[in-house]
């Protein structure tokens, strides 16, 4: 019932018992996790090797992890390099094809030229021959008359106008060519010369002539030499993503306000019930507490943008792990963000390098004074290592919240006085990067802010606000009605002593969980259908027992859990809707 590995074929030059046992070792170390058992199952029919994996195992990311550790993917690396001309040159695939078909060119010009020389000179004495058999009788008289053969070259080249080379020819002629066919012979070779002297002349006037002779005789060479080729020639190589060994999970990032991440797999937090006292989610420092939270998965790609309107960009599998109750790293070790900046919105996108993508979203900011601005996604797909201006920050203003939009969603602004305004998004006109932006809504009064920004492109979806003493609601979108950005808003919540100020505002629906992270760093994890919708100027209901002076940190959204099954140890795991289980006890439903 356990999934498995089988490897029946390992690369050249590779000892099976060394990987098995250098397998083995890694699987001690814990530097290579998910296999429960190494099986030898080779005999006379072939290798069989059979890694029997553990079963919350991830077969690719184990496969890769092997590739990477152990010896079952090999390189072997070629130096391309060859002489061009003279001089060494390391060369291309293109450029070694090139290099050589000249070679090859150059080899048939010089042969072409080669066989044309003896050819001709072959054909010179051809015609001093012919010469001397249709004069055969007066031929042999002058030989015959001469005291020596130097005499007897010097009478033919004289009678019969020929060369040095043709009567030399003439006078070592044996008496059997003399022959009728022996004449016959020289005839039908000079006429074959002839023609061939023409057609290796048509081979160097024509370039088409000779790239064609030489893919006649790469095709001959190919079959006669040519065979099935027994290794893959692949367009990745032996190049290994670390994408490819890690799983592409849903993960709860952390930030805390003195600027300490950390990313931890969302298993970790179990379901509770409405109005439960949460379990412990981060230690902190003295004086420190959460102030964000954020969902994500490890694959997407990530935009930090900090309160002085700086951006920098980063893969969230490049956040250090750590458990639910760990610090975290802080986070100048990850980025280069300036000593008094803090980050406070986190954006995740698919891919910055797709041009299409990037052309098609937009980047909402707004900050606490109600500004808010629209910028393409393009303007931050070619991220600096010391960041990019994200936006023009005014004197006594932060940045508070970034939204990814598609250009056609509708912006919900949140005051901590207990407004909020509803507006089109085609209402703010895409800016540059450097703008300072536009007025979004106005403020109660100097001690008024803005405390959250939703963009929603469901309109079916509910808003749910939080306030810092753990009350929280949710109603209907349609409760909001559409203005003209920059009005004062209207009431979303009934803010009284007993609720403290807006501290959350959040679009929601049924299928969504919240996670709520309190300033002592308590958590709790909530069904957003267990909050009924209520009327837009309600206080609400409790979401958290706080303790003491306690209040909110942070709200974000969860996905939420679906089904639930019996695992064999009698305990009850709650099926994620991407396939992932979570463990817990009846006693901490």
């Amino acid at each position: 019932g356990r999934e498995c590995i089988i490897v029946d074929e390992l690369p050249y030059q590779v000892n099976k018992a060394d990987m098995i046992k250098k397998t083995a070792d890694l699987i001690n170390e814990k530097k290579l996790e998910g296999i429960s058992m190494i099986r030898d199952e080779s005999d006379r029919n072939g290798m069989r090797i059979v890694y029997i994996l553990k079963r919350d195992a991830i077969p690719n990311i184990v496969i890769n992890k092997l590739y990477k550790h152990t010896a079952l993917q090999s390189s072997f690396s070629v130096n391309n390099i060859a002489l061009v001309k003279g001089r060494p040159q390391l060369l291309n695939v293109k450029e070694m094809i090139h290099y050589f078909v000249e070679h090859r060119h150059d080899v048939v010009v010089r042969r072409t030229e080669f066989e044309l020389r003896k050819a001709e000179e072959r054909a010179h004495i051809l015609e001093g021959l012919i010469i001397a058999s249709d004069n055969i009788d007066e031929v042999i008289a002058l030989i015959r008359s001469s005291s020596n053969g130097e005499e007897a070259r010097e009478k033919l080249i004289k009678r019969f106008e020929l060369s040095e080379i043709q009567a030399r020819a003439i006078v070592e002629m044996r008496l059997r060519q003399l022959t009728g066919l022996e004449q016959d012979k020289l005839r039908n070779e000079y006429n074959d010369l002839i023609a061939t002297i023409t057609d290796l002349k048509d081979i160097l006037a024509r370039k088409e002539r000779r790239m064609d002779i030489i893919k006649e005789e790469l095709i001959e060479i190919k079959e006669k030499y040519g065979d099935e080729r027994r290794s893959q020639i692949e367009y990745a190589g032996g190049d290994l993503s670390i994408e490819d060994m890690i799983a592409d999970e849903q993960v709860v990032i952390t930030i805390s306000h003195a600027g300490y991440i950390k990313r931890t797999p969302i298993t970790e937090y179990k379901t509770q019930n409405r109005g439960g006292v949460g379990q412990k989610a981060s230690t902190t420092r003295d004086e420190d507490f959460l102030e964000d939270i954020f969902v994500g998965t490890n694959h997407q790609y990530m935009l930090f943008f900090t309160e002085k309107g700086k951006c920098f960009w980063m893969r969230v599998y490049e956040i250090p792990e750590g458990s639910r109750t760990s610090k975290g790293r802080a986070i100048q070790n990850l980025i280069n963000i300036e000593q008094d900046d803090n980050v406070k919105a986190v954006i995740c996108t698919q891919d910055i390098k797709d041009e299409e993508y990037i052309n098609s979203h937009y980047v909402i900011m707004c900050t606490k004074k109600g500004v808010v601005k629209k910028t393409s996604l393009e303007q931050y797909s070619r991220p600096r290592t010391n960041g990019i201006n994200a936006i023009t920050i005014r004197e006594g203003d932060t940045l508070l919240e970034a939204k990814l939009t598609t250009g056609d969603s509708h912006v919900m602004l949140g005051l901590k006085s207990g407004k909020a305004i509803r507006f089109d998004e085609a209402k703010t006109r895409a800016m540059g990067r450097n703008a300072s932006g536009v007025r979004g809504i106005r403020l109660a009064d100097d001690n008024d802010e803005v405390i959250g920004m939703v963009a929603v492109n469901d309109m079916d979806s509910n808003i749910l606000v939080v306030s810092e003493k753990g009350y929280g609601k949710r109603s209907s979108l349609d409760d909001y009605r559409e203005t003209n950005r920059g009005g004062k808003g209207v009431k979303t919540i009934s803010v009284t002593e007993k609720t403290g100020g807006l501290v959350a505002l959040k679009n929601v629906t049924d299928d969504d969980g919240l996670m709520i992270i309190n300033k002592s760093g308590v958590a709790i994890r909530i069904d957003v259908k267990n909050l009924r919708v209520m009327g837009r100027a309600t206080q609400g209901v409790r979401l958290i027992n706080l303790k003491g002076n306690d209040s909110i940190a942070a709200v974000a959204k969860v996905a939420q859990e679906e089904d639930s099954e019996i695992n064999e140890d009698g305990s009850v795991a709650d099926l994620k809707s991407d396939g992932m289980t979570v463990a817990k006890d009846d006693s901490e439903e």
